[in-house]
């Protein structure tokens, strides 16, 4: 029998493992405590050796921000000179980002094709004796194998969705991360802030230290009544750690922190700054959040120094936050941000207002059904001279004529497009130079973008442009 190509075998891969995820089936069903059964992965991962026990690991949970404080934890620990696993989800361009090792010499290090098929045959004969595995639950038990097999120091681990269930939390880590609560997944994970804490909070394990960035009341309340029952030492960020920051007038893009109060000056010690990659003032309580993470780890990673954290925040790389694409004189700019959520709206147009100078704002806009775009829209088109619309590459994603719609129906020019070519090209028609393009609304909307705009800048930046853009 004729073996298939590499690229054949990598399809195949992922077509048997999609094959356990129904698109058409609803979120909440599939999230639903019927469904979903945490004593399930554990006996999927028994059957494989239970790898996630080979290393130690820093879990992260919360609304905003998993991704960001995952990298900046991820990118310290290998500038100390460490092999990281790095397993987030989900994917911003390419699939394979999920599951990733990063190394002193490899700041990708994303799961090779061969890796992926090699995992997914491993798995088979678990799955198949354990009945009733979702996707996630594999997909989970292949990132572990992965690290498992390839002999990382340590694994940074974001919960898919929620925590109390999700597949992840089968880890005892060396310490658990909540990051920012707000509200969104609320037919998955309840109508209010203290439901939506309950079930982030559920990675809170018994005599585990939990670091948390600052909360509203509500939240903060079931938090620390949760690490109480559980004995679990909690930290909050504007409590046990206080921080300050600078951002260079009219650019988001030099920023700096400083910690105001450490309460381990040993390691951290009291007016330390450190220069950050990320862009926004957001990013500020995630990189404080991601020291108070690293602080607790420390006793298990000797190398992991004040040098290794300043260098790890300075140079992590994390697409789709606030990232400018294109900016010269002679053509709009462009920037791209993962605001999928009203709270990340908000933040987002603040941003923007603060720390972008433009002449007309345009956004490029796309949501999945599920999500609260009314409300994201009304957030964000106060300040804007226009909309194009279009379509998430997803099942579930609003139509852009619904969602153009409703752009009108809140006072703003809105044009529906079929799209990200489209899109683009409209909207680059319709602004002038100096005008600010953004393209938001959906993690997918964005990694579509990025896929798509070397190609898409051939076409519409001229060559002078190009070379001015390159030159900075």
């Amino acid at each position: 029998m004729e073996q298939p190509q590499p690229g054949e075998a990598f399809e195949r891969a992922l077509d048997y493992l999609y094959s356990f995820f129904n698109f058409e089936q609803p979120a909440e069903d599939r999230y639903a405590t019927a469904k979903i059964d945490i004593f399930r992965p554990r006996q999927l991962l028994a059957r494989l050796g239970d790898p996630q026990n080979r290393y130690p690991a820093i879990h992260i949970a919360g609304t905003k921000g998993k991704g960001s404080v995952a990298a900046m934890c991820a990118f310290s620990l290998r500038a100390a000179g460490y092999r990281v696993g790095l397993y987030t989800s989900p994917h911003l361009q390419e699939f394979r980002e999920r599951i990733r090792i990063l190394t002193p010499d490899d700041f990708d290090g994303r799961i090779s094709p061969a890796a992926f098929v090699h995992h997914i045959e491993q798995l088979k004969p678990a799955v198949a004796a354990t009945p009733g595995t979702t996707w996630f639950e594999i997909l989970t038990a292949v990132a572990f194998l992965h690290f498992a097999q390839e002999q990382i120091d340590v694994a940074v681990l974001e919960v898919g969705m929620g925590g109390r269930l999700d597949a992840t939390n089968v880890v005892t880590p060396l310490v658990s991360v909540i990051t920012s609560l707000s509200l969104d997944h609320m037919k998955y994970l309840g109508d209010t802030l203290a439901e939506i804490a309950f079930e982030k909070g559920g990675i809170i394990k018994p005599g585990v230290p939990v670091v948390s960035a600052s909360q509203q009341p509500e939240a903060l309340a079931v938090l620390q009544q949760l690490a109480a029952e559980r004995q679990a030492p909690l930290s909050v960020i504007g409590q046990n750690w206080q921080y300050a920051g600078h951002t260079a007038p009219s650019s988001a893009n030099e920023q700096t922190l400083t910690i105001t109060h450490s309460p381990d000056p040993a390691f951290v010690p009291d007016g330390t700054i450190f220069p950050l990659a990320l862009s926004g003032e957001f990013q500020l309580e995630n990189a404080t959040l991601a020291l108070a993470a690293l602080q607790v780890a420390r006793p298990s990673f000797p190398h992991l120094t004040l040098d290794a954290c300043r260098a790890g925040l300075a140079g992590v790389v994390w697409p789709g936050r606030l990232q400018i694409l294109h900016q010269s004189p002679d053509a709009p700019t462009l920037l791209a941000d993962c605001a999928h959520n009203p709270d990340s709206a908000q933040k987002l147009s603040y941003e923007l207002r603060r720390h972008c100078r433009y002449g007309r704002l345009w956004f490029i806009f796309g949501s999945a059904r599920d999500k609260d775009f009314r409300q994201e829209l009304s957030l964000l088109l106060p300040t804007a001279s226009g909309m194009i619309t279009t379509t998430v590459n997803h099942p579930r994603s609003a139509t852009p004529e619904e969602l153009a719609t409703l752009a009108e129906e809140l006072g703003t020019n809105a044009y529906p497009a079929a799209d990200m070519d489209t899109a683009v090209t409209l909207a680059w028609s319709l602004a002038a130079p100096g005008d600010l393009i953004c393209v938001t609304g959906s993690i997918y909307i964005v990694g579509d973008l990025l896929n798509r705009w070397e190609s898409l800048k051939s076409q519409l930046i001229s060559p002078v442009s190009f070379r001015t853009e390159s030159a900075e």
